[in-house]
C-alpha cells in the first residue's frame, strides 16, 4: 500500500474496533509481504526433498506426480512452492555420515541424478542454476532456480576429484561435515579430534574457493567455523543454522562467530529444526533421551532391559508428566532477529531444513508458509528493503562474491593433495 494511501486510511483504522484494526493491519502487512516476495522470490538454503523422496517413495520417486503431495508426509511439492513465493532453492543431497566413503559417493550421485531428473520432468517449474546471474534470469522467467548442496565433507571420500565431479554436476556448496567428525574436520555434534580443520581441510576450503563453490559451515564445530573463516577468500554460508545466544545448541552460531561472518560478508540462513530453534525443546529432548537410556542401559543397568512393553509404558507415563514443549514461528523469527542484530541485516537468510526434519514449528508447516514468517518480521518493524535482503538479496550477494574469488583464482591449478600427504594419516 502506498504511504499516502496508508496515511489517508489511518483515521479510519484508529476509529475501528480493536479486532477490526488488527484485521486491517494484518491485511496491510500481507499486501506488503506479497509485494516484496513477488519482486524478491525466496531463496531457501536447505531442503532435503531428495532424501525424503528416496526414503518415503522408493522407486516411485522417478515417476510420481510432484504437483501435490500429502502434506502429512512431505513439506514440499510444486503447488506449495508456488504458494510460498519460492524462486530459488538449494536442494540438499545428504547421505548417512556413518556409511563408508565409497557408499557415500554412490548415494550422493544417485540423489543428484534424482534432482536432475525432476528438473527434466518439470522444465516449466525448475531450472538448474550455478551463478547468481542464472538465478536472476530463471526467477525473472517465473521458474524456480535450483542449486544443489552436498551436505557433508565425508561425501567427497577424501578425494578432490570427487569434489570437482560434484561441481561439474551442478553442486553449489559443500557442508564441511555432517553429524560426525571426519578425518579432516570436526563436527559440532561429535567429539573433536583436530581442533577445527586439518591441513587437508584447509585445502578443501581453498579448492571450494577456486571452484566457486560455497563453503557451508552448518553442522561444523566452532573451531572448524573459525578455521574456515580464517582460510577462505570468499564469503561463507551457514545453509541451515540458528543463533546460539537464543538457543545454546552446538549446531547454532555464537555471537563471536556471527561478528566474523559479518566481516566475511557471509550469510547465516536460519533453520526450522525444533531442537535448534527452542531451548525448551532441546532440554526436553535431552531429558527424554536420558529417560530412554535408563530403561535399556546395557549390560546390566537398565530398568527394563528385555521388557520392551514395560519400557514403552514407562516412556508414555514420562511423556504424560513432561509434555513436549511447542515450537513456534515466532521463535524462528527470534533467531532471525538476533542474527540481524549482531551481524546486520546483510548477514541473514532462510534455510528451513524442510523435508529434513520430522517436525516443524507451528505456523511453518511447509514451503507455502514463507509469507507468514515474513509477515511476523514485518510486524516487528522490518523494512521492505531488509525483507528483500532476507528473501534473496543476501545469498545472491554471497554467490556473486564467491564467483569473483573463483575468477581471480582461475589461473591456479587444481589441487592433487591427499589426506595422507597433508596430514600424515
Amino acid at each position: 500500500m502506498k504511504p499516502v494511501l496508508l496515511f489517508a486510511l489511518a483515521p479510519l483504522l484508529l476509529a475501528a474496533a480493536p479486532e477490526d484494526r488488527s484485521t486491517a493491519g494484518d491485511a496491510v502487512i500481507k499486501a506488503r509481504v506479497e509485494r516484496v516476495l513477488k519482486a524478491n522470490p525466496v531463496i531457501d538454503g536447505h531442503n532435503d526433498w531428495a532424501e525424503t523422496l528416496v526414503g518415503k517413495a522408493g522407486d516411485a520417486r522417478w515417476t510420481m506426480d510432484l504437483t501435490r503431495l500429502d502434506p502429512a508426509k512431505y513439506h514440499t511439492d510444486i503447488t506449495r512452492l508456488r504458494a510460498g513465493h519460492v524462486g530459488g532453492q538449494f536442494w540438499s543431497v545428504w547421505v548417512d555420515a556413518k556409511l563408508p566413503g565409497p557408499e557415500q559417493v554412490e548415494q550422493t550421485l544417485e540423489q543428484i541424478g534424482l534432482m536432475h531428473d525432476i528438473f527434466r520432468r518439470y522444465p516449466n517449474v525448475f531450472e538448474p542454476a550455478v551463478t547468481a546471474a542464472d538465478v536472476r534470469r530463471i526467477q525473472a522467467q517465473g521458474r524456480i532456480a535450483s542449486m544443489l548442496g552436498v551436505e557433508g565433507g565425508g561425501q567427497i571420500d577424501g578425494q578432490f576429484t570427487v569434489l570437482r565431479a560434484y561441481r561439474a554436476l551442478g553442486a553449489s556448496y559443500l557442508t564441511l561435515t555432517h553429524s560426525r567428525t571426519i578425518s579432516w574436520a570436526d563436527s559440532a555434534t561429535d567429539d573433536p579430534q583436530h581442533g577445527g580443520l586439518t591441513k587437508f581441510g584447509e585445502a578443501v576450503v581453498r579448492e571450494l574457493n577456486r571452484l566457486g563453490m560455497l563453503v557451508d559451515l552448518s553442522h561444523v564445530s566452532e573451531g572448524t567455523m573459525l578455521d574456515a573463516l580464517r582460510v577462505t577468500k570468499a564469503p561463507v554460508i551457514f545453509s541451515h543454522s540458528g543463533a546460539r545466544a537464543v538457543n545454546d545448541h552446538p549446531r547454532n552460531v555464537s555471537d563471536a562467530v556471527l561478528k566474523q561472518v559479518a566481516a566475511n560478508k557471509g550469510v547465516v540462513m536460519v533453520d526450522y529444526a525444533p531442537s535448534y530453534v527452542s531451548d525448551a525443546r532441546r532440554r526436553w529432548e535431552a531429558a527424554r533421551n536420558g529417560e530412554i537410556a535408563s530403561y535399556n542401559k546395557p549390560p546390566f543397568g537398565g530398568l527394563y532391559i528385555g521388557q520392551p512393553d514395560r519400557a514403552k509404558a514407562a516412556l508414555a507415563e514420562w511423556e504424560k508428566a513432561h509434555p513436549k514443549p511447542a515450537v513456534t514461528l515466532s521463535e524462528v523469527a527470534d533467531h532471525i532477529d538476533h542474527v540481524a542484530k549482531v551481524a546486520g541485516h546483510d548477514a541473514v537468510g532462510i534455510g528451513s531444513d524442510f523435508d529434513g526434519v520430522e517436525e516443524v514449528p507451528q505456523g511453518l508447516s511447509g514451503v507455502e508458509t514463507y509469507p507468514a514468517l515474513f509477515a511476523e518480521l514485518a510486524r516487528r518493524g522490518w523494512s521492505d528493503v531488509d525483507l528483500a535482503k532476507l528473501a534473496r538479496g543476501n545469498v545472491l550477494r554471497v554467490m556473486e562474491g564467491a564467483e569473483r574469488v573463483a575468477a581471480a583464482m582461475k589461473g591456479e591449478a587444481p589441487t592433487t593433495a591427499t589426506v595422507a600427504g597433508l596430514d600424515g594419516k
